[in-house]
């Protein structure tokens, strides 16, 4: 995959957490502070903005996009995506192309630095729970970057989906403890619909 194909999947994911805003503001909105989709807003058009612009090799393009994040002013989220970013660009290769086996490294460490800090398991109706599977899913994958995006994204929309029967164990929502059940977590529908771009070339 040629970096500018890279490039073109980040803008998709990007504009694909921007449309979900309203969706992502009114889960939040249940059971914490109504802010995930403004902060998620700025955290997509800032990769998207930084994608576009970035120059230099793969690795080059994802340290800008991480840079991007992490200068930005937000809540929770920020920290997170910035870090599961940058992990993607220490794994990244610093060339003008990506092959299958580069992306399953970068996406696996990326998953290991997130697991490092956010302390969050498979259940916890976190991010974690869109991202885990979307990780095993590339992980799993014997096909060509396409089928590795499309079965990434696939596993991270039923990993967001299936939040919805947890009950919330991390920040404002876990006050709230079963009447939480039911609604989804906004965490890992915004890092679903991100992977949902990553598929589209």
């Amino acid at each position: 995959m040629e970096k500018t194909e890279l490039v073109n999947r980040l803008k998709h994911a990007s504009d694909e957490v921007v449309a979900a805003e309203q969706e992502l503001t009114n889960i939040d909105a249940k059971f914490g502070d109504a802010d995930h989709g403004l902060t998620m807003t700025k955290i997509a058009t800032a990769i998207g903005t930084a994608a576009a612009a970035a120059e230099g090799n793969v690795q080059e393009i994802l340290d800008d996009v991480a840079t991007a994040v992490m200068v930005l002013n937000g809540g929770s989220a920020v920290p997170l995506w910035n870090t599961w970013l940058d992990g993607l660009q220490e794994a990244a290769p610093a060339k003008d192309t990506v092959d299958v086996a580069d992306l399953k490294t970068m996406f696996n460490h990326a998953y290991e630095a997130l697991e490092e800090i956010s302390g969050a398991k498979a259940g916890d109706k976190t991010m974690m729970d869109a991202l885990i599977p979307a990780t095993e899913a590339i992980a799993a994958c014997n096909g060509d970057e396409n089928a590795i995006f499309a079965s990434a994204a696939q596993a991270a929309e039923k990993g967001a989906e299936s939040t919805k029967a947890f009950v919330s164990k991390f920040e404002r929502a876990k006050s709230y403890g079963e009447k939480t059940i039911g609604t989804p977590d906004a965490g890992a529908v915004s890092m679903a619909r991100f992977f949902r771009g990553l598929a589209k070339k």
